[in-house]
């Protein structure tokens, strides 16, 4: 063990280092409070320091390693095996679930601890004569009796003086349970009379006051003993069965108070965590920490235990554990399968057995079901015939009939539904469901939610996570055989080409993993599937006559609920059915609409409707369509169901009165609302008060078929109206404070909302209206552009209404949607005649919204408080909206007058920003900080979307490579890491540097990649392998700057007094360009790869020509060091960044200075430009300043104690964070303007526009 840094107690940083390295750093370092830091190292175990008040100096005993992988990627245990002759002999360690061999388990109250056979008892062949020795016994002759070789014992299996050891069963103990075949349960203080087995459960039974007095049902360890494993047996001191946990479930239940659902093996995560704090409450363990420790698996939770914490100590971090892992599933959640398939049964009329049956006879399905070589199963059909509820009675089926070790997830596609329409929610969905019956599994998923949160799930980046995270699952090796279903392929409108291709791969690899999926026959779903190696198909049309035969029990059983509800008598019931029977042509979803509109008909007039009922599903959309046609409420159903089918996603009874505008007087009359839902022939549906289509293909038939008739004026007019309603309902219902939260600082997570809603109706508008007027106005005419003009509804909309919106969409928990529909709307606004100054309102609004996101998507009402105040004094917003800043803040910060260039600032990095890179294809953009991390942003919405950590020290240089996929970094830990950009994982470290790398650059063709070093050196790199193909030397100090030309036949480098220019291919020097300054320390090719730029010490920039070497340009204007330069993709202007504090944009021709950017208060270390030349993103820093201001507590503006609104609430004009201003604070968030009028943006990052 090496002792890293010895820093003042308790922080005292320790770590152990590989077995066959030295002196390599720590990974991650985690703090508890109490202790040292903890510190995982590179072969992943961790150091826990214990110290205390009562220990100031520790000694070496008090260290102990502790294994960072989870349990359920590590899994080790030992069993004991009978050797005969009454011996029992202990196993070395079994590594992973599928070297342990079938084991029973012993579940037991402790006795003294020199009572018990311990493991160097059975290691040395001693404690025979122990009276705990007894139970050693008894459960390896009660194993033995049920045909188990192995069994397991806590008193003897592990060895406890080996913390790490400990560590690891206490922790794995619930698996070992839950896995165990049988589990015994040796109830030492009951006491049993001889009995036959027939009289077993006979009353009255004299054993049955002893169990209800018995010791384990107070002990802490027992209670996951008791819910973990599926077979639990009790058995009297003398060895007799009593029952098992299902004969004595009332029982057991009656003294835990544990619901019987848990006790018959109902997934624990299905109850709330209180209630599942509370089976522990009455019970004790012998060490206080243990009562907490003893509810890890319960909870499915890793925490390393630490004795001699105490308590409390223990209970709060299981609850941060358990906190984080219920954040982590609130996030994965998008939908619950098992709801969606609850949903569709019901609105199905319920699932027929005797409609699927069929197939578990069917050849194909045996033969995939019981060959697991056959591992996927596609069963194919046309519309209607009853794939989603074959699929949801295969999973009932299989739920009964697999081992209760296997795991089942499903996920019903729905093109619909927003929701559940695309690829990253099925991965969702699946994972979910997965997680909630193995909560070990949750790990792969935290490994990534802890750094990313929510993000991980949403961005654009999801499916790539979700990916490797669905993969890393399927590797684990506790993860037993698996059955995944995902229904309906084809209405996966979203990435349906990377889910086949996913689900082939995963078919083909992991054989623990048997698949089912439905679709139609879509040629290109066939194509894909058909790369699968073991597959199945099974088409429903070559199964006709089985599908026919179900049919019929489906007619059979929908006809006989008819007559029961209308009172057919035998005539009717008798021609309903044979109408039934002749015309379904073996199709349910036909069956399904006729009776759906039978049920409307009375029972007189059903014989003569019957023939309106044509065979065939497009026929009878046809006759739908027609009676429709012909009824009096023709026009309002049709634009019901137009308004239905152009909708970004299902909307509720609210929001449909209010969207369609006949509907609006019936806003509280929601039965009339479902009467005229009725009269759309039922091509709708509604299921808990949200309007869709009843099927995929209705809204296919409508939208194809008759076109015309729904949209007699073209799509765009659906749009149109919507967009117009949307404003009117908005400006009907968005007001201050809607959800009477009174407090400005009342956070987002803590609103729950009201009963009545205030935004039920008009929420889908709040957050699409947008994309309503886009579609509309996209490609119209100008007489169509009325709207977008000064004056129009938009204009007085955003005028009187823009913060309310902002509000509502904070409400809504979709400020970054709001972000990008500003984008959206500022496009479209452009160039748009007569329409002067919304077209400013709308930039300002735009500028004000990205400025202001992170306020108000915390706190709602910060868009009347902080983002008012620290808004520009001639913003447009802000001066509409004067009256609604909080008439208590009388003296208000300094800002400047106009929005400065800075178009956002992104703060999140603790120290310094040395580096910042966008990705070329403009989307993201990567920070390198002192704090040695690496941030990934989302360049539209400032959204951090990774952190990376793997560096010990400053990160000096990011580069994305440029097909965007991976990212390189360089640290003053003298390495480069390259890592996968869009899982965040790092792919390989490179080692070769004798000290701080300071700079690095791909080649374009991103094969290579350079790095630059304070030893020196330049290394050329090949970026696949990590293989260094060449050194080249030739600067005599710091190689600060490496770039490679855009044709990749060149590399520039940086340093002392000269630049040099590189043959790629030789490592020959072509030029030396000599600089009369101290240091180089930036260069930069021009696109054209004709000129290169560089910035030094000396303040200058200087262009030179690549060929020649002749200092083309010298660019003056810098006071201090230019320490970044950059030139535009266009190569028509060229940025630095400089010591003085300011950017600079330069005519990369001319070299004029077009303009000087002032908005960061400290050094500018790096400057890049978006690939589409539109945006510049300077690193900064400037945060040293702020985080000197951050810690002082007097900054924060606090009024006098008991202050009122007369009250001045002041905040210090040289502050430079933006502020949360409540009547009692304000809480300093973001960069605000400093007392000169300089524009004091920057906190980490700027972008500039």
């Amino acid at each position: 063990m090496t002792c890293m840094s010895a820093l003042p107690h308790p922080k005292l940083r320790v770590f152990f280092p590989p077995l066959t390295k030295s002196g390599d750093n720590p990974i991650a370092v985690f703090r508890f409070p109490r202790w040292s830091e903890l510190t995982f190292s590179t072969d992943e175990r961790v150091v826990v320091l214990v110290s205390s008040a009562s220990q100031p100096h520790l000694e070496p005993t008090n260290i102990h390693s502790y294994r960072l992988t989870p349990p359920a990627q590590c899994e080790t245990m030992r069993l004991l095996r009978h050797c005969g002759a009454g011996e029992y002999s202990l196993t070395k360690h079994l590594v992973g679930d599928e070297a342990i061999p079938p084991y029973a388990i012993l579940s037991h109250t402790w006795g003294a601890d020199t009572e018990e056979a311990t493991f160097d008892d059975l290691t040395n062949g001693t404690g025979k004569d122990k009276p705990g020795y007894k139970k050693i016994q008894f459960c390896g002759e009660q194993a033995a009796l049920d045909d188990l070789d192995y069994f397991w014992i806590d008193t003897c299996c592990i060895n406890k003086t080996n913390k790490a050891e400990l560590s690891q069963a206490i922790n794995s103990m619930f698996r070992w349970y839950r896995n165990a075949t049988r589990c015994y349960v040796y109830l030492s203080d009951v006491s049993s009379s001889p009995f036959s087995t027939n009289e077993e459960f006979n009353s009255p039974r004299s054993w049955e006051s002893d169990l209800w007095k018995s010791k384990w049902f107070t002990r802490g360890w027992t209670l996951q003993e008791l819910l973990a494993p599926n077979s639990v047996e009790f058995f009297s001191r003398e060895g007799e069965r009593l029952g098992d946990k299902n004969s004595l479930r009332c029982q057991i239940h009656e003294i835990t108070v544990i619901p019987e659902s848990a006790l018959q093996g109902a997934p624990l995560s299905a109850f709330p965590v209180n209630e599942r704090f509370s089976w522990m409450q009455p019970r004790e363990t012998k060490l206080e920490e243990d009562k907490a420790y003893s509810l890890l698996g319960i909870f499915g939770v890793y925490v390393p235990p630490v004795y001699g914490e105490g308590t409390a100590s223990a209970f709060r971090r299981l609850q941060e554990e358990i906190g984080k892992l219920e954040q982590c599933m609130q996030d994965l959640h998008l939908t619950n399968p098992q709801d969606d398939k609850e949903r569709i049964e019901n609105t199905k009329g319920g699932l027929l057995k005797d409609s699927y049956r069929w197939i578990l006879g069917n050849a194909d399905f045996q033969r995939w079901r019981d060959d697991w070589e056959s591992r996927l199963l596609w069963i194919k059909g046309d519309p209607g015939k009853g794939k989603t509820m074959l699929l949801c009675g295969i999973a009932n089926e299989l739920m009964d009939s697999m081992a209760k070790t296997a795991l089942l997830s499903y996920f019903f596609c729905q093109a619909t539904d927003s929701r559940i329409n695309n690829a990253t929610a099925v991965l969702r969905g699946l994972l979910y469901m997965l997680v909630h019956q193995q909560p070990s599994l949750v790990s792969h998923i935290r490994k990534k939610h802890d750094h990313a949160g929510k993000a991980l799930f949403e961005d654009a980046n999801a499916w790539i996570a979700l990916l490797e995270i669905f993969t890393d699952v399927l590797r684990d090796p506790s993860f037993k055989c698996t059955y995944l279903i995902i229904d309906a392929l084809d209405e996966c409108a979203t990435g349906l080409p990377k889910l086949l291709e996913f689900i082939v791969q995963t078919s083909c690899v992991s054989a623990r993993v048997k698949w089912i999926v439905s679709s139609r026959n879509w040629p290109d779903i066939e194509e894909r599937l058909e790369r699968a190696g073991q597959k199945v198909k099974l088409s429903l049309e070559l199964n006709a006559a089985s599908v026919s035969t179900a049919v019929q029990f489906y007619i059979q059983h929908k006809v006989t609920q008819l007559a029961l509800e209308k009172g057919y008598k035998e005539k009717e019931k008798s021609a309903v059915l044979a109408h039934l029977t002749s015309n379904a042509n073996d199709t349910f979803l036909w069956v399904a609409l006729v009776c759906q509109n039978l049920g409307d008909i009375p029972r007189w007039k059903v014989l003569a409707k019957l023939e309106a009922f044509p065979p065939g599903l497009d026929t009878l959309y046809n006759q739908m369509m027609q009676q429709i046609s012909s009824s009096d409420d023709a026009d309002l159903c049709k634009r019901i169901l137009a308004l239905i089918a152009i909708v970004y996603r299902p909307v509720t009874l609210d929001e449909l009165t209010y969207l369609c505008e006949p509907l609006e007087d019936m806003a509280d009359d929601f039965d009339s609302v479902r009467q005229i839902v009725g009269l759309c022939g039922s091509f709708l549906t509604i299921r808990s008060s949200t309007v869709s289509f009843v099927h995929q293909s209705a809204k296919d038939f409508l939208c194809t078929k008759v076109v015309s008739d729904i949209f007699p004026s073209g799509m765009k007019e659906v749009h149109c109206a919507i967009f117009l309603r949307s404003l009117q309902v908005m400006s009907k219902t968005l007001r201050r404070d809607m959800y009477g939260l009174g407090a400005l600082g009342y956070p987002t997570d803590q609103v729950d909302d009201p009963d009545p809603d205030p935004l039920a109706a008009s929420r889908y508008s709040c957050i699409y209206w947008i994309d309503h007027l886009s579609d509309w106005n996209r490609g119209c005419s100008a007489h169509h552009r009325i709207h977008l003009q000064d004056q129009s509804p938009v204009d007085n909309f955003l005028r009187t209404k823009y913060l309310y919106w902002l509000e509502a969409l904070s409400l809504c928990k979709s400020m970054s949607k709001g972000v990008i529909s500003m984008a959206k709307f500022e496009t479209l606004i452009k160039g748009r005649t007569n329409a002067a100054e919304l077209t400013g309102l709308v930039r300002d609004a735009r500028r004000f919204i990205m400025a202001h996101k992170g306020a108000i998507e915390n706190s709602p009402l910060q868009c009347y408080a902080s983002a008012l105040a620290f808004s520009p004094t001639h913003s447009i917003v802000r001066g509409l909206f004067k009256r609604e800043e909080p008439n208590w803040i009388i003296i208000e910060p300094v800002v400047e007058k106009n929005w400065s260039a800075c178009l956002q600032t992104l703060e999140s990095h603790s120290r310094s920003v040395n580096s910042v890179a966008f990705s070329p294809d403009s989307t993201r953009l990567a920070s390198g900080s002192v704090d040695s991390t690496i941030k990934i942003w989302d360049a539209s919405s400032g959204q951090c979307i990774r952190m990376l950590k793997g560096h010990s020290s400053s990160v000096n240089s990011v580069a994305f490579s440029p097909d965007s996929t991976r990212l390189a970094s360089g640290s003053v830990d003298s390495t480069v890491m390259i890592w996968d950009a869009s899982s965040g994982q790092c792919i390989r470290m490179l080692k070769g540097h004798s000290t701080s790398v300071s700079s690095v650059a791909f080649s374009p063709d991103s094969t290579r990649l350079a790095s630059g070093s304070v030893d020196s050196t330049i290394k050329i790199w090949d970026a696949s392998s990590g293989q260094c193909l060449q050194m080249l030397k030739g600067h005599s100090s710091s190689v600060n700057s490496v770039a490679f030309s855009p044709d990749s036949t060149r590399l520039a480098s940086g340093s002392d007094s000269r630049v040099i220019i590189w043959d790629v291919s030789s490592g020959q020097r072509l030029q030396v360009l000599k600089y009369y300054s101290p240091s180089v320390n930036s260069v930069a090719f021009s696109p054209d790869s004709t000129r290169l730029a560089s910035g030094s010490v000396d303040s200058t920039v200087k262009i030179w020509d690549v060929s020649s070497g002749r200092c083309l340009q010298m660019l003056k204007g810098h006071s201090r060091s230019v320490n970044s330069v950059a030139f535009s993709p266009d190569s028509k202007r060229l940025a630095s960044g400089s010591y003085d504090n300011t950017v600079k944009i330069w005519n990369a021709s001319s070299g004029q200075c077009f303009q000087t950017l002032k908005g960061h208060s400290r050094y500018v270390n790096s400057v890049a430009f978006s690939p589409d030349s539109t945006r510049l993103a300077s690193g900064s820093y400037d945060n040293t300043k702020a985080n000197s201001r951050n810690s002082s507590h007097d900054l924060h503006g606090k009024p006098p104690v008991g202050a009122t609104s007369a009250h001045r609430a002041y905040l210090p004009p040289y502050s430079i964070h933006a502020a949360y201003v409540t009547q009692q604070s304000i809480y300093r968030e973001q960069q605000l303007p400093d007392p000169n009028g300089i524009c004091n943006i920057g906190s980490h990052i700027a972008i500039f526009h």
